[in-house]
Order: C-alpha cells, then structure tokens, then sequence
C-alpha cells in the first residue's frame, strides 16, 4: 500500500518526530550539552539528502541592518532592565522590560507590512493551515509540559505565578514575532533554511545575557531555539509556537527561580504590551486588504 504522504508532508512529520524527541531530552540533558545533541542531530538528519527542501537565496543588506538594529535595541533595553535598574528600581525594569518586549513584537510587524511592502503571511501570522499547525502546537507544547511543569505545584500566594503567568504569554508572542516570525524567516531567505534557523537560535541564546545569564544557560537557550526554529518550520505559522510552547519556558524558568519581584499591577503593563501586538496585527490586516484592493482597482482600468 503505497503512501499517501507528499515529500513535504514527510518532512514535516520527520522533523516533527525529531523535534518531539528533542523535547523529551529537556529531562535528561542540560545546559551546553543539550545544545550539543540537539544540534549534532539536527545537522544529521539535515544532510539526508531531500530532507531539507530547497530553496532561492537573495541578499538584502538593508534587511540585515535593520534586523542588527532592532536586535540591539531590544537586548539593550533588557540589559538596562535587569543589570541597570533590576530589583533596585523596579519602576525603571518594569519600563524597559516592557519597552524590550513591543519594541520586538511591533517593531517586525511595522518593518514587514508597511516598510517591506509585505504580508502578515510573511511573519508566520497565518490561518490557512491551523488546524494542521494547532495539532502540531498540542503535541509540542504537551510534550514540553510534560517534562517540566507536569508535577510542579503552583504557589498557594496566586499573585507569586498568576502576573508570571501573563508575562510568560507577553514574552513568548514577543520572541515568537522577533526571533522566527522576523529573524528567522529573513536570514533563511538570505541564507538558506540550515544558516537561518541556526543563526536565529544563536540570536535567541545571546539576547538573554539582557537578563544577565551565563554562558551554561546561553548553550542551553541556543539548542532550545534550535528546537523551535525547526517547530517553527515545520508548519511556517507562529500558532505553532505561541501560545503554548514558547510561554512554557518563561514561566517554569519563573517559578523555579522567582527572578523578577511580579504584582497584581504588572499584569496591566504586559497586558498594554499584548493589546499592543494584536492592535498592530489588526491594522496590518487592514492595511493589507486596503492595499490589495487598490491594487485591483488598478489593474481594473
């Protein structure tokens, strides 16, 4: 009997066997040697011929530029907020955490839509394939859960994980945004599939020493965003990583360190920040369907 899969149909569910795999190894593998494994394997399973499907290249130095600019700009306003102002001014962290997290979020959404001329589409904001994508999104994240939030007892004080809760929702749409919606489909563009998922994950484990990690915890957030850059690729929709997979990080990272001092009152700073996404996602909705019927209107006359 012969399949009925399409060679695309088993890339995505090879990769997304290796992804699962990946996951599982968050229980047993940690630090630089998760990183180690993770992408040992991947370069693997990536030099099996058909495997990695081909693609077009075309450099765009203008891009690469802007994509550095807003990627120090983000890390900076991290740094400022934890190694400048940290505990001491929580004020001054709250603001430039949050600044950190719309400038990341809206910032590609503005560049990509307006300044790019391009689509919600090209970012991974997409419903064409969602129910295919939220499949793959219930099995990622509940593997992730798995290993490590399933048995963590939440605190009895609901305002020590409830805020932290929200900000994980609040950083997890953010680095979906930037770091794949953005930066990786750009630099896959410009580089092909294997150097922009990898150069994506190296951005993704570098832009937490804005939070002040170490090199240990930098390894093990570049193999982390291995796996999401090949989630991510998996489906090329953002569903596939927010809002389960992505979140999941900060908020076990959260309650087992207890890094930042949350109340009630944050909870609306990051909601003003997540009303923020979805208001420019909304308008570049609009903005796209204006331009599309213009451009039919033309091509009417």
């Amino acid at each position: 009997m012969k399949s009925t899969l399409s060679p695309s149909g088993w890339r995505v569910a090879l990769w997304s066997a290796w992804v699962v795999v990946a996951l599982l190894l968050l229980s047993s593998a940690g630090g630089a040697m998760f990183a180690v494994v993770v992408t040992g394997s991947a370069l693997l399973l990536a030099a099996v011929p058909g495997v990695v499907p081909t693609s077009v290249t075309r450099r765009n130095r203008r891009e690469l530029l802007v994509i550095t600019a807003m990627y120090v700009v983000v890390v900076g306003l991290m740094r400022l907020a934890f190694s400048v102002f940290a505990t001491a001014d929580v004020t001054g962290l709250f603001l430039a955490f949050t600044a950190a997290l719309a400038v990341g979020a809206a910032g590609p959404i503005v560049y990509t839509v307006w300044f790019r001329r391009g689509s919600l589409h090209d970012l991974g904001v997409r419903t064409d394939n969602w129910r295919s994508t939220a499949a793959l999104a219930l099995v990622f994240g509940g593997v992730q859960f798995a290993v490590t939030l399933w048995g963590v007892g939440l605190p009895a004080d609901r305002e020590n994980w409830i805020p932290l809760l929200v900000m994980s929702l609040v950083v997890g749409a953010f680095e979906s945004i930037f770091f794949w919606g953005l930066v990786q489909k750009r630099l896959e563009a410009q580089f092909g599939p294997r150097v922009g998922i990898a150069a994506a994950a190296a951005l993704y484990g570098l832009y937490h020493v804005g939070y002040g990690m170490g090199l240990n915890e930098i390894g093990f957030l570049f193999g982390l965003g291995v796996v999401y850059g090949v989630a991510f690729a998996t489906a090329r929709n953002l569903l596939v990583l927010w809002p389960l997979l992505t979140p999941l990080g900060p908020f076990f990272a959260g309650l087992e360190a207890g890094v930042i001092p949350l109340r009630w009152a944050s909870i609306l700073s990051f909601g003003d920040v997540l009303v923020l996404i979805v208001f420019v996602i909304v308008l570049a909705g609009r903005h796209e369907h204006s331009g599309a019927a213009t451009a039919r209107e033309e091509k009417s006359r």
